[in-house]
């Protein structure tokens, strides 16, 4: 007998657990934000070979001081600029060889490279060619960006709420059920995209009236789980 109650108990706890399980339903929202950049951030570097190892990176290092040297006398701070690579490595001479002899060692090569925050668009010309002018000779990219994003990301934010409330609003409505209230939100990192132009160093001379700096967007996603009213 006492082994029937407990059957019965757990039968009825079973049913209770079910009848007050809710239904869910899970949407994500994706809401984005378009604006003009007020800012950019270029890398450019400078390589460098010679016979040794320390006279390529003399070379290279000199070169890049001038550029580092130029970029602060134009009113660039020293904060917004960054060291981002440095490489050095043989250079051989790989013509074919009929004596079986691996490939003769004739010099090696210096690269570093420095990121430079250009808080004014309207310097972006002048820091470029400058650059060029001081010995840089290679150019890895250029990406527009927005100095204060915060209020224009909450707005993605927001946008990427509405999204979802909208979404799952259509899901009910289809299902003929009405909803209930939130039971979680979260939000899978926003993020800025804008567009990214890499070149060789020669299109830095003419850069003053080459480049458009278009728009950057501004991203969010959430993922929101709405309750089943009924």
């Amino acid at each position: 007998m006492r082994f029937v109650l407990i059957l019965a108990a757990l039968f009825w706890t079973q049913i209770a657990v079910a009848e007050g399980n809710t239904g869910l339903i899970t949407v994500t929202g994706e809401g984005s934000v378009d604006a003009e950049p007020d800012m950019a951030w270029i890398t450019i570097g400078v390589s460098e070979d010679a016979p040794t190892a320390a006279e390529a990176t003399d070379k290279a290092t000199t070169a890049m001081s001038d550029v580092i040297a130029r970029f602060a006398a134009i009113g660039i701070d020293e904060a917004d600029m960054q060291t981002s690579g440095i490489n050095l490595h043989p250079r051989y001479d790989n013509r074919p060889r009929n004596d079986g002899e691996p490939p003769k060692l004739i010099g090696y090569v210096f690269s570093t490279t420095l990121q430079v925050r250009i808080r004014s668009l309207e310097m972006l010309g002048q820091v470029m060619d400058d650059a060029v002018g001081e010995g840089a000779n290679g150019f890895h990219g250029l990406r527009f960006d927005i100095a204060e994003p915060r209020p224009l990301q909450d707005e993605a934010r927001v946008r990427a709420v509405q999204d979802a409330v909208a979404k799952a609003t259509l899901l009910a409505q289809a299902a003929g059920v009405s909803l209930g209230s939130i039971h979680s939100i979260s939000e899978h990192g926003g993020h800025r995209g804008g567009p990214v132009m890499m070149a060789e160093a020669a299109m830095m001379r003419d850069s003053g009236g080459g480049v458009a700096a278009g728009e950057v967007t501004l991203q969010s996603s959430v993922t929101m789980v709405f309750e089943i009213a009924d």
